[in-house]
């Protein structure tokens, strides 16, 4: 196959992994990248040595073979078929369309251009469902008969309470978004299904007014056999398998942690037959998951390339792809086109609950009391709360307001769309209320100076609009992340100064530290009429109560502590930060003060999860770990990470130290000068920190 030039047509997530997986195949090359916001395409294209980006795909058309195209899927038709009609090879992010009738468009684009047209169904290509498929076809279980698969995941969006996010806006987008993964092995394994009968559970409310349905009981008569799939998505025991029945076994597939393991009869009689057959088992299991874990090292360690299942998923899928137009084969993306049939088909057997509809842009000359930057998120929305309580007419600016809880609606509250990137976007909002509260976290990045750039950048726009607009306060959302907490004994104020050695923080501490200096600097030099307020570890009916400042979660059930989980942390409820901040708006004494805002109940690590645990009724465990021998196992990951020529900082000391909060708040100060009286019932705090986990 002679070189192809391939162009990037998004520059989200994804992007990255198809990336890596095109590097990692020969005669690839990016050359091209392209998205609206041209800065994200000009970091993608940076980060893989490519040297054209654009701000319009149409521009990369005569300088590539091939584009990936990345974008949100209620984009795919409009984007991708222009790029098939100048000729141009398509490989598109799943799903290929949302609606069977757009991707017949495409493939029929395809077809009178000759281009390739590919969809990334990757699953098919995992390393399990590839070995399972591989004993398929050897013949170890005869013809297959019926599959049964479990999708039963957590949904990272839905727990963030993300509900603006494309594939809640209708009820067929949360299955055009997940459900394609395991209808595509079905179909690898069964072929077209040919009957569709779904069974919706009952729609579960995800936020005032607005309900969801996220679980589906599905039968498929196949073309080569019969499937059952239960879909269930916001759940809190992830469980991916699949259990594939043929006439002489079984075989069970574990996609999450890559097993196989086949069971087929022998010659002995029943019993001695169940016992042989449980040591076969027992003994592939343990082949499979000693495999699993020497690749791990092999790969953290640079001794072997990148093996994890996902990422092989994606290589595999975008090899097969390239093999294709490499042998001159017409790919129409059948198996796209058939995974939106399926998911048509069992949307249409339920009128589920719709998204609200977009919000009306205000007038331009509309006039509010306050502006809320990031005003969507979770301290956002008792943010706003509490400013329509006080009768203030609010503008609410964030990245997406579609789909947003009943609050939003409110005929005082105005929706803009938009990002603290953007200053003309910023300039206007702001200068429609003399109040401006930036809870806007400015984007992150693929590198600490991305990050860095994003959040401090983000910061400093904001503040320039604000003096240029000639607003009478800004209110600046930074963290308690911003400090030095490492040191047991000392005590915090308000009088404390974001951490004189931030530099040697973590990517998100360093750049709240940055951010904050840069808005007091402004204060002191151009009269920034600005408060930092900074929320320590914040709770609340809305965000999950697994937070990383109790320690790290590898799941759920087993919390990772930063230390011995002995010292008092400071919690806060998303509740009081919103009276700190709207009660600081028409304080001018507090400009250019910085105010810490932790609450009166202050658990240990250890005291916390025990009452997580009694309130959600869960095995909930807390395992106490010494900050030294955390240090070790983090030096010897860099040890290991540079061995295999990776660029990493030295883990900071530090830093890890300032997780575990051993110092002590004194937040008297910001009472006082406040009027602020956090809930100290220790009783009623818990509830209503775990509201939503009881």
């Amino acid at each position: 196959m002679s070189q192809i030039k391939v162009g990037l047509v998004g520059a989200g997530y994804i992007a990255d992994i198809h990336a890596e997986a095109l590097a990692s195949l020969p005669n690839l090359s990016i050359d091209a990248v392209a998205d609206p916001v041209i800065g994200r395409a000009e970091q993608l294209a940076r980060r893989w040595g490519c040297k054209s980006w654009f701000d319009n795909c149409a521009d990369m058309i005569g300088q590539i073979d091939a584009a990936h195209v990345l974008v949100p899927p209620h984009l795919h038709r409009p984007v991708a078929e222009p790029l098939l009609k100048a000729g141009l090879h398509v490989f598109l992010e799943k799903p290929m369309a949302t609606s069977p009738e757009d991707c017949a468009v495409l493939s029929l684009r395809a077809r009178e251009s000759g281009a390739a047209l590919g969809v990334n169904q990757n699953f098919p290509f995992h390393p399990a469902h590839q070995r399972m498929n591989a004993m398929i076809k050897a013949n170890r279980i005869g013809p297959v008969r019926h599959i049964s698969l479990t999708y039963n995941m957590p949904l990272r969006q839905l727990d963030a309470g993300q509900l603006g996010h494309w594939m809640f806006l209708e009820p067929v987008n949360l299955l055009l978004e997940q459900a394609v993964h395991p209808l595509s092995q079905i179909d690898d394994l069964l072929g077209q299904a040919v009957r569709v009968d779904a069974q919706p559970q009952p729609a579960r409310v995800v936020a005032p007014g607005i309900e969801l349905i996220t679980s589906w009981l599905v039968s498929l008569q196949c073309e080569h056999g019969t499937a059952q799939l239960q879909f269930a998505l916001g759940q809190k025991h992830p469980v991916w398998q699949m259990s594939v029945i043929g006439d002489d076994g079984r075989i069970e597939a574990d996609m999450l942690n890559n097993r196989v393991v086949a069971s087929t009869p022998g010659r002995w009689l029943d019993a001695a037959d169940a016992l042989s057959n449980g040591l076969n088992q027992a003994q592939q299991l343990c082949r499979e998951s000693m495999a699993g874990a020497v690749g791990y090292v092999g790969s953290v360690s640079g001794l072997s390339k990148r093996n994890d299942p996902f990422f092989l998923s994606m290589r595999g899928s975008i090899e097969s792809f390239y093999k294709k137009v490499g042998n001159g084969e017409r790919a129409l993306g059948d198996m796209g086109t058939r995974a939106v049939q399926v998911c048509s088909d069992i949307a249409r057997r339920v009128n589920g609950p719709k998204a609200r509809p977009r919000p009306v842009p205000p007038a331009n000359d509309a006039r509010f009391d306050v502006v809320l930057l990031g005003g969507t998120g979770f301290i956002g929305r008792y943010v706003l709360q509490r400013l329509r309580q006080n009768g203030a007419r609010v503008a609410v600016f964030a990245r997406s307001v579609d789909n947003l809880p009943a609050p939003y609606h409110d005929p005082a509250v105005g929706l803009f769309r938009g990002s603290i990137s953007n200053l003309d976007a910023v300039r206007d909002v702001v200068s429609r209320a003399p109040l401006v509260i930036n809870l806007a976290h400015g984007g992150g990045g693929g590198t600490a100076a991305e990050i860095e750039q994003a959040m401090v950048g983000g910061a400093r726009l904001v503040a320039d609009a604000v003096l240029e607009a000639g607003c009478r306060h800004l209110i600046f959302i930074s963290s308690i992340a911003a400090l030095d907490l490492g040191k047991h004994g000392v005590r915090v104020s308000m009088e404390t100064p974001p951490d004189p050695n931030a530099e040697g923080r973590a990517a998100y501490a360093r750049a709240k530290a940055i951010a904050e200096h840069a808005m007091l600097s402004m204060h002191t030099e151009n009269g920034l009429p600005v408060t930092i307020m900074r929320p320590g570890v914040v709770l609340g009916a809305g965000t999950s109560p697994f937070h990383s400042g109790i320690g790290l979660f590898n799941r759920e059930t087993h919390c990772l502590g930063w230390n011995g989980g002995r010292n008092p942390l400071p919690l806060v409820l998303a509740s009081d930060v919103a009276d700190a901040i709207v009660a600081s708006l028409d304080k001018p004494e507090t400009l250019g003060k910085s105010f810490n805002l932790i609450g009166d109940v202050r658990l240990t690590a250890r005291e916390y999860m025990r009452a997580l645990g009694k309130a959600s009724g869960r095995p909930l465990q807390f395992h106490p770990q010494s900050t030294l021998v955390l240090q070790a196992e983090e030096i010897g990951k860099w040890i290991v990470k540079r061995i295999a020529g990776r660029k990493v900082p030295f883990p900071s000391y530090a830093d890890l130290k300032s997780r575990g909060m051993p110092a002590e708040f004194d937040c008297s100060n910001e009472k006082t000068m406040l009027g602020w009286y956090p809930e100290n019932d220790r009783e009623r705090f818990l509830q209503q920190s775990f509201a939503t986990h009881g």
